[in-house]
């Protein structure tokens, strides 16, 4: 019944902080009527630190500096491999179906929330997730992403919403840079 509420991961990406391979995050996002408003995600191995709101822009911080991030949009008539994140961690079948889909594709290894940074900034164009993901492993991501233009949809193409059911898992979703990609004819449709 929170209006306004802190989801907070303060390790996201366990795995990779185990793995020791620094593609670990802290994530930070503010939500209000379930909308992921605000959103920071900091990799500590690195310094580095994003943060975004839609509406507001996306940004990365470069010592006292905050650089503008904007998705770029896909040209298709250029025949470039889309960049798709696949999971270190969490590859399944699934995700690997979904990417023979697609058809050409550079799949990017990289763990965490590091995923939805990279989207933002133009680094990646596709990260699809099947399977449960918790509201904290995705809110910040969500918010930076959608500051720089793309988007975190479900299945059936609605934002992710946050504090609004009995569980704090979330269902499979796409986020993409460039919201116009055909994404729903990668789905398939018994999923």
């Amino acid at each position: 019944t929170w209006h306004r509420m802190w989801l907070v991961d303060q390790l996201d990406g366990t795995r990779e902080f185990v793995k020791r391979n620094g593609e670990f995050t802290v994530n930070i996002a503010l939500i209000e009527d379930g909308v992921a408003v605000f959103g920071v995600i900091q990799a500590p191995v690195t310094g580095a630190l994003w943060h975004g709101a839609p509406g507001h822009g996306a940004f990365i911080r470069n010592g006292d500096q905050d650089i503008p991030l904007h998705a770029p949009r896909h040209d298709a008539s250029a025949r470039v491999a889309l960049r798709v994140a696949a999971s270190r961690s969490h590859r399944d079948p699934r995700t690997t179906a979904l990417l023979q889909r697609i058809g050409d594709v550079t799949p990017v290894p990289l763990g965490s929330s590091l995923k939805f940074c990279r989207l933002a900034e133009g680094g990646m164009d596709v990260y699809p997730r099947f399977g449960p993901t918790s509201e904290w492993d995705t809110a910040a991501g969500q918010a930076i992403l959608e500051g720089a233009g793309g988007a975190v949809l479900d299945p059936q193409g609605r934002p992710f919403r946050y504090n609004q059911r009995d569980t704090i898992l979330n269902g499979d979703f796409i986020a993409l840079g460039d919201p116009s990609l055909p994404w729903r004819d990668w789905l398939d449709p018994r999923d």
